[in-house]
């Protein structure tokens, strides 16, 4: 056997593997929670994140609170670590809940011009037409998921089991609030569920549920940060997961 052979055959190897365990994963889902922005779509595609992040620092520079934040929060292209920076020295104060208000706002203007991702809606058709039930868990403001929804024609696959952002912030992914409250409402024991999420936090926070996790990586460098950070399970599309579904019907 050549070299070019054995290598050949390894990676067919190691693919069907992958297969294998994805069709494990999907099987033993009795629930799927989905992460909103990433999985479901690219929620601010057209509406850059970045410039939100920036526009609330200057919000709160304009407002002589410069103080709050640090060199790397006034840096950050993250609109939820900088609400997350303020909530840690002004835990849900008034301040903290106007700034999650213009984020909410901003988040909702995003919505409008929102990229599906691909396969996405599909699946979540899919999904429910072979009687598994779903919900999403996301650091997003539930109004926006039900935005975004709504536009698709896809609440009916999801409602009522929305839980996103709340007035306390400490509660966000990495913590497994949402997707406890999920479990706990869908009347799920964590080991039937599974998880769909794109960012270490979403990891973190299926760890700590002890729900299976399957990341979503739409390029090589979101799919190393999930693998650095333990996750066992990657896919670069949501095709494969898809037709393990289809097997399902």
């Amino acid at each position: 056997m050549t070299s070019d052979t054995r290598q050949t055959e390894q990676a067919a190897a190691s693919t069907e593997n992958q297969a294998e365990g994805l069709r494990d994963l999907v099987t033993r889902a009795q629930v799927v929670l989905w992460d909103f922005d990433g999985p479901v779509c690219r929620l601010f595609a057209a509406h850059p994140a970045e410039r939100v992040a920036t526009e609330m620092v200057e919000w709160l520079e304009g407002r002589g609170l410069r103080g709050l934040l640090t060199e790397g929060d006034r840096k950050s292209l993250d609109p939820h670590a900088v609400l997350r920076a303020v909530d840690r020295r002004h835990p849900s104060s008034d301040l903290v809940v106007e700034l999650e208000e213009r984020l909410t706002k901003e988040e909702l203007r995003a919505a409008a011009s929102a990229m599906p991702t691909a396969y996405a809606d599909i699946l979540i058709r899919t999904w429910t037409a072979v009687g598994s039930r779903l919900a999403i868990t996301t650091n997003n403001s539930p109004r926006v998921v039900n935005k975004y929804l709504t536009s698709r024609d896809l609440v009916p696959c999801f409602a009522p089991h929305i839980y996103g952002r709340t007035r306390d912030l400490q509660l966000l992914k990495p913590d497994p609030h949402c997707l406890n409250r999920a479990l706990r409402a869908m009347g799920c024991a964590p080991s039937a569920a599974l998880m769909i999420g794109d960012t270490p936090s979403d990891l973190a926070a299926a760890r700590s549920a002890g729900v299976p996790f399957l990341g979503y990586a739409r390029n090589e460098d979101k799919a190393q940060l999930l693998r650095s950070a333990g996750a066992t399970a990657v896919v670069g599309s949501l095709e494969p997961v898809l037709r393990a579904v289809r097997l399902q019907a």
